[in-house]
């Protein structure tokens, strides 16, 4: 899925967040976001995901040749004129995405059911995580209110993912998260990117983490793409470092 901006700005009071002149994401990118604090980061990826409407401009989806959704084939969808892209897309930016009276497990059950999985496909998909959730997720009869942060992180991140979106938005997926459970989130993203050939944003403080699994990284600056960084053999690190004075 290829996504599009075009002249799409954001301000709150007198402070621009996301202003962005034009920008494309090509289907089945890997795009990490970087930027300090307030660089807009979680702003475009609420407006992308329209939990907040853009004062200009607009976010487009375009499915690829090979892709048929709602009847659309090589056309494009804007997400704040139709829900059809909740279709193809899955997203965790904040705890607010979850259900927290839930367990996990019927967290996990709620949102395979209203997609039309059975039990069976749920638990295959989860099986595939078991490492990741390290026997701290499922099966504890833990409401998800009452999980730390890094297993509610867990809980959010596969979530996103059950439905094997084509899209997949990820606002900080490293936070909160142990060493162990940092290095295995990276194995599993970019092996859902290779294996689905979805289109994956990430945002994220960790400058490493990004570069090691993103090859295409924009940097933000107060809500502009001020650097667009090639970095398919791990050579963003060097200007990213230079940028941040690290």
């Amino acid at each position: 899925m290829k996504i599009i901006i075009d002249n799409l700005k954001k301000t709150f009071g007198d402070k621009t967040a996301v202003d962005i002149a034009h920008y494309e994401i090509e289907d089945g990118q890997m795009l990490g976001l970087v930027g300090n604090n307030g660089a807009g980061k979680s702003t475009l990826f609420r407006l992308i995901l329209d939990l907040i409407k853009s004062d200009t401009g607009h976010v487009l989806m375009q499915p690829s040749n090979n892709e048929l959704y709602q009847g659309l084939a090589h056309g494009t969808v804007d997400p704040a004129t139709t829900e059809d892209w909740k279709d193809w897309t899955g997203a965790f930016v904040d705890e607010s995405f979850l259900i927290d009276y839930l367990t996990p497990d019927e967290y996990f059950q709620f949102i395979g059911r209203i997609s039309g999985c059975t039990q069976e496909d749920i638990d295959s998909f989860l099986a595939k995580y078991d490492h990741f959730m390290a026997g701290e997720v499922t099966g504890q009869k833990k409401l998800i209110r009452n999980l730390s942060a890094g297993n509610k992180q867990k809980v959010g991140i596969i979530g996103a993912m059950l439905l094997q979106p084509k899209v997949l938005i990820l606002d900080e997926p490293f936070n909160f998260l142990d060493p162990s459970s940092q290095s295995a989130i990276k194995h599993l993203l970019r092996d859902y990117n290779a294996q689905t050939g979805a289109t994956v944003l990430i945002s994220s403080h960790n400058l490493q983490h990004t570069v090691d699994i993103c090859p295409r990284i924009a940097l933000l600056e107060h809500g502009v793409i001020i650097r667009d960084i090639d970095n398919a053999d791990g050579q963003a690190s060097a200007e990213l470092e230079n940028y941040f004075e690290i």
